[in-house]
């Protein structure tokens, strides 16, 4: 959170956000964070919204929110994933009869699944794509091959993990995969203050 003075503090509690803030920066739970809009709305605060594993009516509710604060929601704050975005949207277009898989790989702390960063991939794909697309996120029961209007999304989870997100894009004779690895989490927060000062100087 940034006040008046660019300081950042660590409130633990919703009430007790004071409306001097400027920004809220927000790595929780979905259902925190909907409780967080509620106070940003009635204090006038922006809002950089990192958190992951919203359904649909709570993501409407962000951006019912959106009409009322500033607000940046991503399901990733890594200008590296940023950049990734692009490029996968621009190798779905320029590759043909190809089949499109996302693999993620987090720690074994991470409690949903799939990631939202490969969430954002598929999403940066399918609207390059501009055709409907089906997200298959597990094989299990599916006795049909597989079709081309389709991404599966694989997950995996042990260890530590930071964050590994690899888009293959499978031809008849090669295979091209984009990857990206995280080493840390610093990144995150880091990339989520710079969002903040933005939004802040705005």
């Amino acid at each position: 959170m940034i006040n008046g003075q660019n300081a950042f503090t660590v409130y633990t509690a919703t009430q007790d956000i004071p409306s001097s803030i400027d920004v809220i920066i927000d790595f929780s739970h979905p259902d925190t964070t909907i409780s967080l809009l509620e106070t940003a709305i009635q204090k006038q605060i922006a809002m950089v919204i990192a958190t992951t594993g919203f359904n649909k009516q709570q993501l409407q509710q962000i951006h019912h929110a959106s009409k009322h604060i500033p607000i940046y929601q991503s399901y990733n704050m890594s200008y590296f994933i940023q950049l990734m975005s692009k490029v996968v949207s621009y190798l779905a277009q320029s590759l043909f009869d190809v089949d499109i898989e996302i693999l993620e790989t987090h720690h074994h702390h991470k409690i949903d699944a799939p990631s939202g960063t490969a969430l954002l991939l598929a999403d940066a794909i399918q609207s390059a794509l501009n055709r409907p697309i089906e997200y298959v996120y597990n094989r299990n029961g599916k006795h049909t091959k597989r079709s081309k209007n389709e991404i599966g999304i694989s997950s995996l989870r042990g260890g530590n993990i930071v964050g590994e997100h690899s888009v293959f894009f499978f031809g008849e004779y090669e295979t091209l995969e984009i990857k990206h690895t995280a080493y840390s989490r610093k990144l995150f927060a880091q990339g989520a203050l710079k969002i903040a000062e933005q939004i802040w100087d705005h």
